[in-house]
């Protein structure tokens, strides 16, 4: 999560008077809806629609596209993308208008209120943020109520101020409100949280995770984490395997691995030597040999393969 940021867009209350629709067409990998008054349906590129009303959130994963309406079905003219559109670019979700034309010349201005939305959107390009999106459904939702109210508060407070600044504010509380309704969603009653999140619950896999995590590069061995974790051996192996799903080794391997994609992406001016040092490995035959293992190709191969520009 840490590395995910928002680019985010505001739309006020005098565009989305109904019949209105939006439709998101930049397909980013993840996108955060926040409704803070009135309502409408989020509807995905595939799967069923969900009713969003007043302080409700909606994630929607990509790379497929989006639309928000006042009510399902409702045929909106579409407007090409000109000054109607803020791209990413701009800080902004690139996104169409378009309105329902009822036929007497009011050009679907009218209607019982305003809705206001927020939408953050997310360009996840690292590996570790795949983990997050891997575990998530195309569509999922947090009601009223769900422990996130206060963030959604500062939303609506900060739309209401047209100060200089207003977008990084409103960036970054959309980061918080992605961490909240993400807490939400897994830990909901009954949730199937992934392996990765609830282990980290657990007093010795939790406290493993967090080595691992903090120390990726550390010469781990099981035992020397069962003696930081003050277990035996056999304790931290059974309780790491049972709760995250592979041995404590298997899972340093992997994260080390996804570190290692990131950074052979990321900073085209290293070496593989150096890379290798930095997740943990002396001898980058050893490293490329995992690495490979592990992904499918050799680091060098990755990296031609991967050269993408990074926000």
């Amino acid at each position: 999560m840490r590395g995910v940021r928002a680019h985010g867009s505001l739309f006020g209350s005098t565009t989305l008077n109904p019949p209105w629709s939006l439709h998101f067409v930049d397909g980013a990998p993840l996108s955060l809806c926040a409704v803070l008054q009135g309502g409408g349906w989020i509807v995905p590129e595939q799967g069923p629609a969900q009713r969003v009303g007043a302080y409700e959130t909606v994630l929607v994963r990509g790379p497929g596209t989006f639309s928000f309406v006042d009510e399902v079905g409702t045929a909106a003219v579409p407007i090409e993308c000109g000054v109607e559109c803020a791209t990413p670019e701009q800080g902004g979700t690139l996104h169409r208008l378009g309105w329902h034309d009822p036929g007497d010349g009011s050009h679907g201005v009218s209607g019982p209120g305003p809705t206001t939305l927020i939408v953050g959107a997310y360009p996840v390009h690292s590996e570790i943020n795949n983990r997050l999106l891997e575990s998530l459904p195309v569509m999922l939702s947090v009601h009223a109520g769900g422990g996130v109210d206060p963030v959604l508060d500062h939303l609506a407070a900060e739309v209401a101020v047209d100060a200089p600044g207003q977008q990084v504010v409103l960036d970054r509380l959309l980061d918080w409100m992605l961490v909240c309704t993400l807490r939400a969603y897994f830990d909901r009653p009954g949730g199937r949280p992934p392996a990765w999140w609830a282990a980290q619950r657990d007093p010795v896999a939790g406290k493993a995770l967090q080595m691992l995590h903090a120390e990726p590069a550390a010469p781990w061995t099981v035992a020397t984490l069962a003696e930081r974790a003050g277990v035996s051996r056999a304790t931290l192996a059974k309780r790491f395997s049972d709760l995250v799903g592979e041995p404590p080794l298997s899972y340093l391997t992997a994260w080390r691995m996804t570190l290692a994609a990131d950074l052979l992406r990321e900073e085209p001016a290293a070496t593989v030597a150096d890379i290798a040092r930095r997740v943990g490995y002396s001898d980058p035959f050893a490293f490329s040999a995992a690495f490979k293992r592990v992904r499918g190709v050799n680091p060098r191969e990755y990296r031609r393969s991967s050269q993408v520009p990074v926000p």
